[in-house]
């Protein structure tokens, strides 16, 4: 089986061949393609990700490639991660964003349409290739963010081979875990939503609902990412919110606390990469890979610290580091791994995925992808049915399905007065005088990354 990997020389990339080379010799991988565009990058983080895989599993045929075709050339999967425009462009949308004077952040705020405008028709280019020269049945996994947006407008353009993918579900679950003492296979979770907005209906550990305790447990509020909520915020959902939920729960004060901070989330991302690419690529990081695990776990230990800390005012303050042999959880490849380990098998798992919807949820409407756990089998995707959502989150999750349906029209079609009208739909913009002036400046912007918009 052949895995390819878009985005192969991201700062990532050795947790994704941790992953792969640990369940090579089970799912029966035995080739990996890892293809990016950034020589550099891939000289660095492409050459530590091949190291990583050899430790694991050195009879596995590593390639680092500039050529997508050659990277997808008869892959079996998929998994695209890139950033067009690199780091430079994050901190663009968010500041842009900022001095409109609403939140910026990439994903949920309106800098995420910026950065789909830009994903968007690369990943179609991407999913050309791959139907071009993949296998006949080969599926792509997104992980490129925005990913509910870019999973909707991916399949909109007519790609209904692809998954959206996000690590945020299942790390909050092995939170969870660490919480009970267990190990993550044993807690599992009944989710609906949307990507980076959803929600939690039941959280199970060894086959008992554990949601309720939650959400009154001050060690979880302590320990767990439920630590950017309050109590009454949680109650009121009825249900174990998504830690990006937090920016639509409280946009006034997270907007006060990245204006205070001394910088953005993707400045601090841009700083710490730059810094950390230019001490790895004074050294050969294979030869001198302990060096380059020194280095690495150094920088990227800050990144992991200060998650969210300039929105919500609260450090993680975890301890961190890289092993490369360590058993691993999989992170975002773990789903992947899982639905590629169902196909192996044979065996039905559950997965949270972004897939259509199917009628499995009242706030979407025919077409809509949404974040959701679903029955998974060798041939089908089935998602979970929930009813009786509370009006709260429904009001909530209309109002970003709204956004995410007319974003991905207006990038697909080039629309300008429906990218207008998806941004006013945010929640986080909300206003006629901004939207019009932020896509107007992201589509200036964003003019050389292959969409075409009308006048």
């Amino acid at each position: 089986m052949k895995l390819a990997v878009i985005g192969g020389g991201g700062v990532r990339s050795m947790f994704l061949a941790k992953s792969l080379a640990q369940a090579a010799a089970r799912l029966g991988i035995d080739e990996l393609s890892f293809m990016d565009n950034n020589p550099e990058k891939l000289g660095i983080y492409g050459k530590m990700a091949r190291k990583v895989a050899a430790v694991n599993a050195p009879e596995v045929k590593f390639l680092l490639t500039a050529d997508a075709e050659e990277a997808v050339s008869g892959a079996d999967y998929v998994i695209t991660t890139i950033r067009a425009g690199g780091d430079e462009a994050r901190v663009r949308d968010e500041r842009a964003a900022l001095d409109a004077g609403v939140i910026g952040q990439e994903t949920v705020g309106a800098a995420g349409f910026s950065f789909a405008m830009r994903s968007v028709p690369a990943l179609i280019k991407y999913c050309e290739a791959v139907r071009k020269y993949a296998k006949a049945d080969a599926k792509v996994f997104n992980f490129t963010n925005p990913a509910g947006l870019v999973a909707q407008a991916l399949r909109d353009a007519g790609y209904d081979f692809t998954f959206g993918i996000c690590d945020a579900p299942s790390g909050m679950l092995s939170e969870f875990g660490k919480l009970y003492g267990v190990t993550p296979d044993r807690v599992s979770g009944e989710m609906y939503g949307l990507n980076h907005c959803s929600f939690f209906r039941n959280v199970y550990v060894d086959g008992r609902d554990v949601a309720k305790e939650l959400a009154v447990s001050d060690e979880a509020y302590a320990k767990t990412d439920l630590r950017y909520f309050d109590k009454a915020t949680v109650a009121a959902a009825d249900a174990v919110p998504n830690e990006y939920l937090y920016y639509y729960y409280y946009p006034e004060r997270a907007y006060a606390n990245i204006i205070s901070a001394s910088e953005t989330r993707g400045e601090l991302i841009a700083r710490v990469n730059k810094a950390m690419t230019e001490e790895l690529g004074r050294i050969d990081v294979e030869k001198n890979f302990d060096e380059a695990l020194r280095i690495y776990s150094k920088y990227y230990g800050e990144r992991e610290r200060m998650y969210m800390a300039n929105e919500t005012g609260i450090s993680r303050g975890i301890p961190w580091s890289f092993d490369p042999k360590s058993r691993d959880d999989g992170g975002y490849a773990g789903v992947a791994l899982r639905y590629m380990d169902i196909v192996a098998s044979g065996r039905a798992q559950t997965m949270i995925l972004c897939v259509p919807a199917e009628g499995a949820v009242p706030f979407a409407e025919a077409g809509d992808v949404v974040e959701i756990t679903a029955d998974v089998t060798r041939d089908a995707v089935v998602p979970h049915r929930f009813e009786n959502i509370p009006e709260v989150n429904m009001r909530l999750l209309k109002a970003v399905k709204e956004y995410e349906r007319r974003a991905a029209r207006a990038i697909l079609t080039g629309n300008r007065e429906e990218a207008v009208k998806a941004l006013k739909y945010n929640p986080l913009v909300a206003s006629d005088t901004v939207s019009r002036k932020l896509t107007n400046t992201y589509i200036e912007y964003n003019k050389e990354y292959g969409g075409v918009w009308e006048d």
